[in-house]
């Protein structure tokens, strides 16, 4: 039998192994894979792959020690052999004091579905009708160049995990996108611009058309950009790039940095970091989201979760090590690769929307800068400085004017989060959300 078939069973017996070989506790996950891409550029396939694969991973605990063993090779003997090397090398390990599998009270039971598994596969005649619909409305509008080409995805994933604690669960997902790449303009006054979309069922993804037109026209509004002075005004963060200032949150609240203090909010638990109303939440439970899961990588049922409730830090993202190592109790946020212990990560992350309009949120600029694109990681998780190329349009009276590249926004995000105010547009289109967000008091570096 495979273990395509019966991964659980396959994985319980595993771990019944490593215990008989000499393990106090184990868990296994078993992951495969199938991906589809196709492209195109100026109306022409250029490419169509495919790719599957699986991997399994072995974390045997004796005492406070553990180890890790992967393998790609699922015969009997390969596996018997996993098992020995798991356990002889545990034994040998440097002691974790925080290591360990869940506790039963901490367990998944109630699994509801949250929908994220898409039953249809697309033909590749399907994602290839979506790439030339993407690509010829591009090229149709007015001032577009050339073709960068239009790409489009599907893949479908399981993920299984048993332990000795008794949990034992799978999981399906699916994933479609498609995005366009276009160039406006003609030899040295030429810019590009792009649009993109993914879902978790096919029929969710935007339209290919309409893609097109967005990332034709994103482009063609580039051309003939200026440079700005030196300068501190309001910056406003289209959608496409707001998400990143709450990932940049995330990435400080992670329990593993908090636990290392290598981080800029490590002492910030119950403190003010953004305005009165501001509100940003995890909800690995949201039907068809990207990340969603009922339960993370070690078992532990997920919940929703106010990072940031009403402009207060609430909670570390955390899984059971790093909350141990807190004194605290995991979030729920583990996850884990074969090769590797579980680490915490978020699942749906978003802002909550404001109570401003977009258009009210610009209007109240005298000069400012709109930032639709950001280049570089700039930002350093240690003292929460900020520095990042940036590109977009300068506004002028509230009103969005002319194209403004080769900048560089400067700040730190302790800053940037108190003087951060939300938009109402938010629309839940990747795994990282955030509405139109306006940061007073930002310094431009330019000409």
């Amino acid at each position: 039998m495979s273990f395509s078939k019966d991964p659980l069973g396959h994985l319980s017996d595993l771990v019944a192994a490593a215990k008989t070989a000499g393990a106090d506790a184990a868990d296994a996950i078993y992951v495969e894979g199938i991906s589809v891409s196709t492209a195109c550029r100026k109306g022409k396939p250029e490419s169509l792959s495919r790719s599957e694969g699986y991997d399994l991973g072995l974390r045997v605990l004796i005492g406070k020690r553990q180890a890790i063993v992967s393998s790609s090779d699922l015969s009997k003997a390969a596996l018997d052999d996993l098992v020995s090397r798991a356990v002889a090398m545990a034994k040998v390990v440097p002691e974790d004091p925080y290591c360990g599998l869940a506790p039963a009270e901490l367990l998944a039971t109630d699994i509801p579905d949250l929908d994220t598994c898409d039953p249809v596969e697309p033909s590749a005649a399907v994602m290839e009708q979506r790439t030339a619909e993407a690509e010829e409305a591009a090229l149709a509008i007015a001032g577009v160049s050339n073709s960068e080409g239009a790409e489009a995805g599907w893949g479908k994933s399981r993920m299984a995990v048993a332990g000795t604690n008794g949990f034992a669960q799978q999981r399906e997902g699916s994933g479609h996108s498609l995005s366009v790449s276009v160039v406006a303009g003609e030899g040295t006054r030429m810019e590009r611009d792009y649009d993109y979309s993914t879902a978790v069922y096919g029929s969710d993804l935007s339209k290919a058309a309409d893609l097109g037109r967005s990332a034709g026209e994103k482009a063609v509004a580039r051309l003939n950009p200026q440079k700005v002075a030196t300068t501190q005004v309001p910056v406003v963060f289209d959608p496409r790039v707001s998400s990143s200032l709450v990932g940049h949150l995330a990435g400080a609240i992670n329990g593993s940095s908090v636990a290392r203090g290598t981080t800029f909010l490590k002492d910030k638990m119950g403190a003010r970091l953004f305005g009165e109303g501001v509100q940003i939440i995890d909800d690995p439970r949201r039907q068809r989201g990207l990340r969603s899961k009922a339960f993370d990588a070690e078992g532990v049922a997920t919940q929703t979760r106010h990072l940031i409730e009403n402009g207060v830090l609430q909670t570390w993202i955390l899984d059971l090590r790093s909350a141990r190592q807190l004194g605290l109790e995991t979030t729920g946020n583990a996850s884990r690769g074969p090769s590797s212990p579980p680490s915490p990560s978020t699942t749906n992350l978003y802002m909550a929307a404001g109570q401003i309009s977009r258009d009210d949120l610009i209007g109240g600029i005298k000069s400012g800068l709109y930032v639709t694109e950001l280049i570089g990681m700039g930002v350093n998780g240690i003292t929460g400085d900020y520095s990042r190329g940036a590109g977009g349009f300068w506004i002028e009276n509230g009103e969005i004017t002319y194209p403004v590249n080769e900048v560089t926004i400067a700040g730190n995000l302790l800053d940037i989060f108190q003087n951060l105010v939300p938009a109402d547009d938010l629309e839940f289109r990747f795994s990282t959300n955030a509405p139109t967000l306006r940061v007073d008091g930002l310094t431009l570096a330019g000409i």
